[in-house]
């Protein structure tokens, strides 16, 4: 069945193991299978300067799942986020994976980039975008810096939607006070070891990993574990 767009992978952190292997490997069949190329954005590891540390890790999980075209990009401010070559690796990827780490760097850094403006051409032509925590943060229309404690604009890819990671530790904490500044925004608890793939129509979603998903909306709680199907 053709698609329009591609698909979209959101992850609630620690990431890299155990139950991650679910969800990694089905974004890598819908990406094309194990000779799709796969490119990692470290941007968000950046500010620690643990950029080449998380991307290797990330390289080698991806590897040890039987990924055979795995490469983290140098992209890791807004010089190299307007890149051609960055750009031009990413338009041409099928599974683009965002790192966690600082939110509001990452989103700062790739907003209105060359190389995000690549990363959305090839979801548009099938591509997979991907992202955990901070990833996964930047990817909706609306994210929480928890260094300012603002509500920041993000890259839009899911409308009306805020993600709260590592939900099931201490993203949970986040979602009193968001509830009161955004009452009309869904707000997606994702647990850690846990994934989220629209893995059907545009409006479905499929849970997997180890925990749960918890949307809160319309004032109510839902909670939906791996294997579930939800409709955002």
């Amino acid at each position: 069945m053709h698609r329009d767009v591609g698909y979209l992978l959101l992850e609630g952190g620690a990431e890299f193991g155990r139950r991650m292997r679910d969800p990694d490997l089905r974004a890598i069949e819908l990406a094309g299978g194990l000779n799709a190329p796969l490119r990692i954005i470290p941007a968000a590891a950046a500010p620690d300067h643990n950029y080449d540390n998380a991307g290797g890790i990330g390289t080698r999980w991806f590897r040890g799942l039987g990924a055979r075209d795995v490469v983290s990009l140098q992209l890791i401010d807004k010089a190299s986020a307007n890149d051609k070559e960055i750009a031009h690796s990413l338009r041409s990827a099928k599974l683009i994976y965002m790192l966690g780490g600082f939110t509001h760097y990452l989103g700062q850094t790739l907003q209105d980039s060359l190389a995000w403006k690549s990363a959305v051409k090839a979801y548009h032509h099938g591509a997979i975008i991907a992202g955990s925590s901070a990833g996964a943060m930047v990817m909706c229309e609306f994210y929480y810096d928890p260094s300012s404690g603002q509500v920041e604009a993000g890259l839009n890819l899911i409308p009306n939607a805020l993600v709260l990671p590592h939900h099931d530790t201490f993203g949970k904490r986040w979602a009193i006070r968001l509830l009161e500044q955004i009452p009309d925004v869904t707000l997606i608890g994702i647990d850690e070891q846990t994934g989220m793939i629209d893995d059907g129509d545009k409006h479905s979603w499929n849970v997997y990993g180890r925990g749960h998903l918890t949307l809160y909306r319309n004032g109510q709680v839902e909670t939906h574990k791996a294997g579930k199907t939800f409709s955002l």
